[in-house]
């Protein structure tokens, strides 16, 4: 079918990363399908959208959620908190027979997606691809391209450095609501945390240099571990956006270019080592609400052309090839690089 006669129902159609996806989806020649509960929000946010169909649905109403997603190829879920959204979207893309796609960073919503709806999607024959975001699916991507050809590695490590965060009142909920559920990986399985967070200090490219980091409990402990062979994955994040996170008075995130995005940038830098060597992924850009919307558009154009490994849940570095994938996004988006996979040594 040509794209632009493909819709794509986006799920909490006028929330802060929402906007993003919706741009990219009209970027990318799809027609979006404005979902979510609040019918005087959704109308507003179709009024920069012409042509974009607008419907009220609750996650509370099954039936609402099926005619909502009536004769849309694909839906994307941007409704937090996701613990409340991403179960009964899922059984309803399931029920129309449709890809689904969410943007949720919470381990707990990640894993439960893989071992509650797998075996119903694969029966189905559909494709559920949680955490396609800058949490859970960059990591994750990133993870596969520094993997390249080896079967297995001793350990992973996922480094992220942020020069500020002004978080949304979403992020705000979710951190919140999630607040005494983390797990880390360790022993090839995800566990309750035993101790104080890990500390270490980690050398970002340029501007950005030496950083105090500290352990992070994330989707990218789910994704990776649901498809790469590893006993260990460590994320690491770095303190200056943990101290704007936990600042009630750190303001949220404001436009700074034409596109909507913020001022805020990113690297993130994955590391995978085994008997002795080393091989590393980066990527670079600027907003991490702004960045998720290619990547889980680019998710939802390769599900919806054929470009996927199977049907199910499945991690983004598990149903597409990370490396292209991530080429795919560069320079547009970010700044992707994977160095010479033969260098050695520690970080």
């Amino acid at each position: 079918m040509d794209r632009q006669h493909q819709v794509i129902a986006v799920f909490g159609a006028y929330g802060h990363t929402a906007a993003f996806v919706l741009d990219e989806l009209r970027q990318r020649g799809f027609m979006p399908l404005l979902v979510g509960r609040d019918a005087v929000k959704l109308h507003s946010t179709a009024q920069t959208h012409p042509g974009a169909q607008v419907r009220v649905a609750s996650v509370a109403d099954p039936t609402s959620l099926d005619g909502a997603l009536s004769g849309a190829a694909a839906v994307i879920n941007c409704a937090g908190p996701f613990a409340d959204t991403v179960s009964p979207v899922v059984e309803a893309a399931l029920r129309a027979g449709i890809p689904y796609l969410d943007v949720a960073a919470e381990q707990a919503v990640t894993l439960e997606t893989f071992q509650q709806h797998d075996q119903q999607a694969r029966d189905a024959g559909v494709v559920v691809a949680p955490s396609m975001a800058f949490y859970g699916g960059l990591g994750d991507l990133l993870a596969g391209a520094a993997m390249g050809d080896w079967p297995a590695a001793d350990d992973i490590t996922v480094a992220i450095a942020l020069d500020s965060w002004h978080p949304t009142q979403g992020t705000r909920k979710t951190v919140q609501r999630n607040a005494g559920q983390h797990l880390v990986f360790t022993g090839n399985r995800l566990t309750p945390p035993t101790g104080p967070a890990q500390t270490d200090t980690w050398q970002f490219p340029p501007p950005l240099g030496d950083q105090e980091v500290v352990e992070l409990s994330t989707a990218d402990q789910v994704t990776i571990s649901r498809h790469l062979r590893v006993p260990e994955i460590r994320v690491f994040i770095n303190q200056t956006p943990l101290r704007d996170l936990s600042d009630p008075t750190t303001p949220p995130p404001t436009p700074a270019d034409a596109g909507g995005r913020s001022a805020q940038t990113f690297v993130v830098e994955v590391v995978a080592r085994r008997a002795g060597a080393q091989r590393r992924a980066t990527a670079s850009g600027r907003d991490i609400y702004a960045v998720t919307a290619p990547i889980v558009v680019e998710a939802a154009a390769r599900v919806l052309d054929g470009r996927v490994s199977r049907a199910g849940v499945g991690a983004a570095g598990e149903l597409f090839d990370a490396s292209d994938f991530l080429r795919a996004l560069d320079p547009a988006h970010l700044t992707f690089t994977a160095p010479d996979h033969g260098r050695t040594g520690g970080n």
